[in-house]
């Protein structure tokens, strides 16, 4: 199997950003943002999901605030997984896992099916939504799917019960389970070596 390594570098008035990926690594990881929990919230990504990964925000205008940065980075991780997984060949495709902290539990279900869409399911009123950690809130983790699966082009939904007062313990379940969802959807099956995983014969 060829190494699934991909590099992508995206430039724009508000960002410069460069994400390095190797899909098929041991979880090590060098994160470099101006948004210090999504920092520890990609750590925890790849480190579940043994990716090894690089990103390094070259350029931000957190001067305004972290909106774009924010989104920006969902938008180049997912540019970066769609280059290294090529054509698709082989993949599981479909990725399913839940991950608890504490009496938190988020379940990530997800499918590289080549459409976009996200969906988060949680009661209407979500205990510490409206709170910010570090000028972070569970509005801008949406923001960040947004920008991953529409340029991956991956259907993601997470589930999330239980939730905590504490805002850090709510995201870290989502990107735990995101981590360990996506490493399961990525993985080679032996049955289908050299198969695009779809009726139609192409994810695109």
């Amino acid at each position: 199997m060829n190494p699934r390594t991909a590099s992508v570098e995206r430039k724009s008035k508000e960002t410069e950003i460069k994400i390095e990926l190797n899909v098929d690594g041991r979880g090590e990881s060098t994160i470099k943002t101006p948004i210090g929990l999504l920092n520890h919230m990609l750590e925890l990504f790849a480190f579940h999901g043994l990716f090894d990964l690089n990103v390094d925000v070259q350029k931000a205008d957190t001067e305004i605030d972290i909106h774009h940065t924010n989104e920006d980075i969902g938008i180049v991780l997912g540019k970066v997984f769609k280059k290294a997984l090529g054509e698709m060949q082989g993949i599981r495709r479909f990725g399913w896992a839940s991950a608890p902290m504490e009496a938190t539990l988020a379940t990530c279900v997800i499918d590289i099916s080549g459409r976009g869409s996200k969906k988060f399911n949680y009661p209407s009123s979500v205990p510490g939504s409206g709170i910010k950690d570090n000028e972070y809130s569970f509005e801008y983790v949406e923001h960040f799917f947004d920008g991953f699966v529409n340029h991956l082009g991956a259907t993601i939904n997470f589930k999330l019960q239980n939730l905590s007062d504490d805002l850090h313990t709510n995201i870290e379940t989502v990107f735990k389970s995101f981590g360990l969802a996506l490493d399961q959807a990525t993985q080679i099956d032996p049955r289908r070596q050299g198969e695009v995983p779809s009726t139609k014969g192409i994810i695109d």
